[in-house]
């Protein structure tokens, strides 16, 4: 069984081209949020209880709608929703694309890396736009791609983040394999005044993005590839534990 879910909320178009492809592959349970989690990150609900109903379309049913975060929905999913072992979990197809810094606030991404905190094998995958678009190339990448996680058991220790360039398919140039990249967005913020002159902030949508190096998701995506990356829940800065230990072990806190 394949556990659908995304940041989007469960009646985006995204999640509905992904769950109608990778319904020919597997049997498929849609969990997704109830309304739009953009940019939540690996938030999850702790102090109020979490809702949970079944939701339907043109009167069948569709999935269930939890009123929390995409890391809810694959927790809640695995661990209480399915009636069945969840093989994979795919989170998408996200509107906009999850590259750079912005893998870090994600709600995409972080279903799917929460999936492997759980053990179970997991990819995201985005489109690079805002706009209307049509995610059926996506949707068909990431049937191939889950096929080839749960064929490769090495593939399966980390969750992997796909973006897909929003362009047509023949002029797409190929598939690469590449580090997150570097890039943070800028932002602006536009201050306001409430009719009872309270202030108020509005992040403006003026975004300015650090220069990217090149062999990065961000620089591939933007060149018109297809990028694979995969990404762990592990932050830890390895080079600094050796001189970390050493100022340590020099008194020097």
């Amino acid at each position: 069984m394949f556990l659908l879910t995304n940041d989007d909320g469960i009646y985006a178009k995204g999640l509905s081209s992904l769950y109608e492809e990778l319904s020919r592959e597997a049997e498929c349970l849609i969990v997704a949020p109830e309304i739009e989690q953009s940019a939540v990150g690996h938030a999850i609900t702790i102090f109020r209880p979490l809702m949970v109903r079944r939701a339907t379309k043109n009167g069948k049913f569709l999935g269930y709608a939890v009123y929390g975060t995409p890391a809810d929905c694959v927790k809640i999913g695995i661990k209480e929703l399915a009636e069945k072992p969840v093989d994979m979990v795919v989170s998408g197809i996200n509107r906009g694309s999850n590259a750079g810094i912005n893998v870090l606030y994600s709600g995409t991404v972080s279903a799917a890396t929460e999936a492997a905190i759980m053990g179970v094998p997991s990819l995201a995958i985005s489109l690079d736009t805002h706009k209307e678009a049509d995610f059926t190339y996506a949707a068909k990448f990431a049937r191939k791609m889950a096929r080839l996680i749960l064929n490769n058991p090495t593939l399966r220790g980390s969750a992997v983040n796909i973006n897909v360039p929003c362009l047509p398919s023949k002029e797409i140039k190929g598939v690469v394999v590449v580090r997150q990249g570097k890039t943070n967005i800028i932002e602006t913020f536009e201050k306001r005044m409430d009719p009872r002159e309270n202030t108020y902030y509005w992040i403006s949508d003026k975004y300015t993005a650090v220069a990217e190096e090149e062999n990065s998701d961000v620089a591939a995506l933007a060149a018109g590839f297809v990028t694979i990356t995969p990404i762990q829940y592990d932050l830890t800065k390895y080079d600094l534990l050796d001189s970390l230990r050493q100022i340590v072990a020099n008194g020097e806190l």
